[in-house]
């Protein structure tokens, strides 16, 4: 295992060198909460981060198997196309927004408007998440293994959303659906992919209404 010592070098340079050597597993120590680690990767390699880190994380992620030991600040994994970023404490705001692809997990909770406008990914958090979650969210599956913030799903699209615990008020076209056999299935398998333990008999269901896709002067007081 290679190792990046981030007080000792800075963040561009060591991004630049999981750039230039994307083969093999890399250990990042001293992050204290810097910004931009391990952003933009497009190799299958393996960074494990020592530590908090600050904003956008991992974002743009592609092939790479990332794993924060702390908690993240906005916008971990954004904009992410494959591969896999875990992390083992909480996160801020954003996690995952506009991701294309591969699998976010969040041990902890995560804030405010996390999946945002997700295009494809998939994010399983352990614990809860605040309001405004899965907003304009297009594609893919957020999991929430706790309970849900206000205005869960707000305007979503065909992107579905399975929640355990307490869900506040729901946005604007988002309704509870349906657990049918093959979306539990497809449930247990996402679960089984993260590594979270939890039941999903405990789940329930949520997508799109699909009342927002054209404009209805009927509902002009919605949008």
């Amino acid at each position: 295992m290679k190792i990046f010592d981030l007080a000792q070098d800075s963040v561009r340079t060591r991004n630049q060198g999981l750039h230039d050597s994307p083969e093999g597993k890399w250990l990042v120590s001293h992050p204290d909460g810097r910004h931009c680690i391990a952003a933009g990767l497009d190799a299958a390699v393996d960074v494990d981060i020592e530590g908090h880190v600050g904003y956008y994380c991992a974002g743009m992620n592609k092939h790479a198997s990332i794993t924060i030991s702390g908690s993240a600040g906005p916008g971990v994994a954004e904009n992410m196309m494959s591969g896999t970023v875990r992390v083992k404490g909480n996160v801020s705001h954003c996690a995952g927004a506009s991701g294309h692809g591969g699998l976010l997990i969040v041990e902890g909770d995560a804030s405010a408007r996390c999946g945002i406008s997700m295009k494809g990914t998939d994010i399983v958090v352990a614990g809860s998440v605040g309001h405004m979650s899965a907003f304009m969210a297009q594609t893919g599956r957020l999991v929430v293994c706790g309970d849900a913030g206000d205005f869960l799903g707000d305007s979503i699209y065909e992107a579905i959303i399975y929640v355990a615990g307490e869900v506040g008020e729901l946005g604007a076209d988002c309704v509870e659906k349906e657990m049918t056999a093959e979306h539990r299935q497809s449930l247990t398998d996402l679960l089984s992919a993260s590594g979270v333990d939890a039941n999903p008999d405990n789940f329930r269901r949520y997508g799109s209404a699909r009342k927002l896709y054209n404009f209805n002067i009927d509902h002009a007081s919605d949008y």
